[in-house]
């Protein structure tokens, strides 16, 4: 079994050293568009069957050709690349994990992945990705269902001027939260909203007073979660993260559009990146990644709602972010269950499709308790 990790980031280290001692007899290749960043990686873990090779995600054929030497792919670029590396998969003939934040509907693919007999796993991360997970599973024990919301954030323990906030995963995709028009369930009818509108104040277990907004995270639901009459995904942070957000976002710090600097043209969105990733990418700042998915419906005719609760933190002992741990063990779970024949749908199989095979589920909610995560549920009957 050969694996190639296409791209490797924050989320990407974790998941090939998981992948690389889950899977000893398993060859893990770490790729990356920076050479010497991918050997870094790699040295870092430090096992026998991990390597590491060059690979520019921007030249398609090129990933075709690299690919067809692998059996699976884990997709770990920015969103905006995304799309071509699942497409690169599917030309290769290869089964892919992929965790990219793309616009994309993945779903527009699966005609070609079933066509090339593999299976493409989209959005598997934590959200979307773990949160599907739990949304497909409440969806199997309903017989209708009419709401499904999603409250997700990886935040810093305590808040952290000057956003109170820290950088835990790509940055080119956090910006996306903030800029990228989300389509929702909204009395029936999908709806488009944008990026940070909804804002509310939410209080979650153990951590306290947030602000929530609109992202773009139903993605997939919309094709496998039908008939609902209200249907969204909202990011949280702490109080007076959105106003911050929104005056760098007023200003064009997210515009995609060159502007003129002396003799050179600089994208701002570049800059912002950077800058971002360099001031809030701070390393020993611990982070906690708080979740609440809830799916109302009824069962036998008696209204039900499930409820699930998720609060991970930094791990001390390991160093290991808890965006790093609810993400890449989630992906790494799901990997090794493709490996072992456990998944066998081709075509593109969300994350939810697989929360709804009972055995897939228990599966990885069993191996993320022995990670230390823990996700409470809840079964209500309401009135």
């Amino acid at each position: 079994m050969r694996i190639l990790t296409i791209g490797c980031g924050h989320i990407g280290s974790v998941i090939a050293r998981e992948l690389a001692e889950a899977l000893p007899s398993a060859e893990i290749m770490i790729s990356d568009s920076q050479r010497e960043r991918a050997e870094e990686i790699a040295s870092n873990i430090g096992l026998d069957n991990v390597r590491f090779i060059e690979l520019d995600v921007s030249d398609q054929r090129t990933v075709v050709k690299a690919l067809t030497d692998f059996d699976l792919a884990v997709g770990l670029t920015p969103g905006r690349a995304g799309y071509g590396a699942v497409n690169a998969a599917i030309q290769a003939g290869v089964d892919i994990v992929d965790l990219s934040y793309m616009s994309e509907d993945p779903f527009t693919l699966n005609e070609a992945a079933l066509d090339a007999g593999v299976c493409v796993v989209p959005d598997c991360g934590v959200a979307p990705g773990l949160s599907n997970l739990l949304v497909g599973r409440a969806v199997s024990q309903l017989d209708e269902v009419h709401e499904v919301s999603v409250l997700v954030g990886g935040l810093p323990e305590t808040p952290t001027p000057p956003m109170n906030y820290t950088v835990t995963w790509c940055v080119e995709d956090l910006i996306e939260e903030y800029v990228r028009d989300a389509l929702i369930v909204k009395d029936g009818k999908p709806v488009t909203v944008k990026a940070l509108d909804g804002l509310e104040e939410v209080e979650f277990p153990g951590v306290g007073r947030l602000e929530a907004f609109y992202t773009d995270g139903v993605r997939t639901l919309h094709h496998t979660v039908k008939g609902v009459r209200n249907m969204w995904e909202k990011t949280m942070r702490y109080p007076g993260h959105v106003e911050k957000i929104k005056v760098l976002r007023s200003l064009g710090f997210f515009s995609g559009t060159p502007v003129t600097v002396g003799d050179d043209h600089v994208v701002p969105r570049d800059l912002t990146t950077v800058l971002l990733e360099q001031r809030l990418g701070v390393p020993g700042i611990k982070d906690v990644v708080a979740m609440s998915v809830a799916v109302e419906g009824s069962a036998n005719g008696v209204p039900t709602r499930y409820l699930y609760r998720l609060l991970d933190r930094y791990d001390e002992l390991q160093g290991i972010t808890a965006m790093a741990r609810t993400t890449a063990y989630t992906a790494s779970i799901i990997i090794q269950l493709l490996v072992q024949g456990a998944v066998k749908e081709r075509g593109v199989v969300p994350p939810e499709a697989l929360g709804m095979n009972r055995a897939v589920f228990y599966a990885v909610m069993t191996e993320l308790e022995k990670k230390g995560i823990q996700i409470l549920h809840e079964r209500e009957k309401l009135t």
